[in-house]
């Protein structure tokens, strides 16, 4: 999320898509996959979002937000990272034959950071079918594509597939991670050996190989996490499984320990006196492992507005404190109704 808040950030009014493009032998070729490249990227369309200055996400991830979405049925329902919409008011989507819609925030899922986008026009768009990214593994041969036709079409790899975990409470139980990197990688499609979509574009990454050796690529979240709730995104906004407790931190694995990096201001964990610094023993009284086990104890604690007592070292003090949770969501503006 550093990574996609400092892009989000980086972009301007006067960036545009012919401001750059892949050197030829880094695209994505139609002699070089057995499905028709030109209808696959076809699909895509570029999205632009804006915010208001008093959103909750504005301070994160700015008021102008740019990336990519991905035509999934003929209505005009575009598949996108979530980050790029959540709280907006005003979307356009740029289809490659050079049409701009307006679109509606739809939905956005926390837990998978899938987000949907109805078009309110017609996009005269291809929608890309979805694979099965299970069937996928590190070697499989890809290409993670934009907006913008083979120029922003690169030929990638997948290099491999593990839990990701975020610091700002997020978990994948397996993300996939490719190589080279895709520098507009936020909503940009995994498209797999058969021209259907295995993933959306997450995140920036220094380490998709996994280790110590710095191997930059994108981290992708899988497709096969969306059909589950779909339908609730479509019809609702937000997935009808029980909401986590969300603490409105940021914690980071340093050193074998878990430390607070940061908080939401006037967050829960804000409210309740956490401080930058701290570092957890125990949530709830069951130790913590890494970052990925310190988030899913929190959420094994109860539902959101569950009190969860975190047992912290704070200048070599120890003390517990009790953070009452909320609902993500519940912080979040809601879509604009056109």
């Amino acid at each position: 999320m550093v990574a996609a808040a400092r892009y989000l950030a980086d972009m301007s009014e006067d960036d545009t898509e012919a401001d750059w493009s892949f050197a030829e032998a880094d695209q994505a070729k139609p002699d070089q996959v057995e499905y028709d490249l030109d209808q696959a990227l076809q699909s895509m369309v570029a999205l632009r979002a804006e915010v208001p200055d008093d959103a909750f996400t504005a301070g994160i991830l700015g008021t102008e937000r740019a990336g990519n979405g991905i035509v999934i049925n003929d209505t005009g329902l575009v598949l996108t990272i979530g980050y790029l919409t959540a709280e907006a008011e005003t979307i356009w989507l740029n289809t490659h034959a050079g049409a701009a819609v307006p679109g509606h925030a739809l939905g956005y899922d926390f837990e998978t950071g899938f987000g949907l986008v109805q078009a309110l026009g017609s996009l005269n768009c291809p929608a890309m079918e979805f694979g099965s990214s299970r069937s996928l593994s590190a070697g499989s041969k890809v290409v993670v594509a934009g907006h913008g036709g083979y120029e922003h079409a690169l030929s990638a790899t997948i290099v491999g597939k593990r839990e990701f975990a975020g610091y700002w409470e997020y978990v994948l139980d397996e993300a996939i991670f490719t190589t080279p990197a895709h520098p507009n990688w936020g909503g940009a499609a995994l498209i797999g050996p058969d021209g259907k979509l295995y993933g959306v574009g997450s995140l920036f990454v220094q380490n998709a190989r996994g280790g110590e050796q710095r191997s930059d690529g994108n981290m992708i979240v899988p497709i096969d996490l969306l059909p589950p709730v779909l339908e609730d995104l479509q019809m609702f906004g937000v997935a009808s499984r029980r909401a986590r407790p969300w603490l409105g931190l940021y914690a980071a694995d340093v050193s074998d320990q878990i430390v607070i990096i940061g908080m939401v201001e006037d967050g829960p964990a804000h409210d309740a006196g956490l401080q930058p610094g701290d570092i957890v023993l125990q949530v709830h009284g069951s130790p913590v492992g890494d970052l990925s086990d310190f988030f899913r104890t929190i959420w094994e604690v109860g539902v959101a507005g569950t009190k969860v007592t975190l047992t912290i070292v704070r200048e070599g003090d120890v003390m517990d404190v009790a953070v009452k949770s909320t609902d993500r969501n519940s912080v979040l503006k809601p879509p604009r109704l056109h």
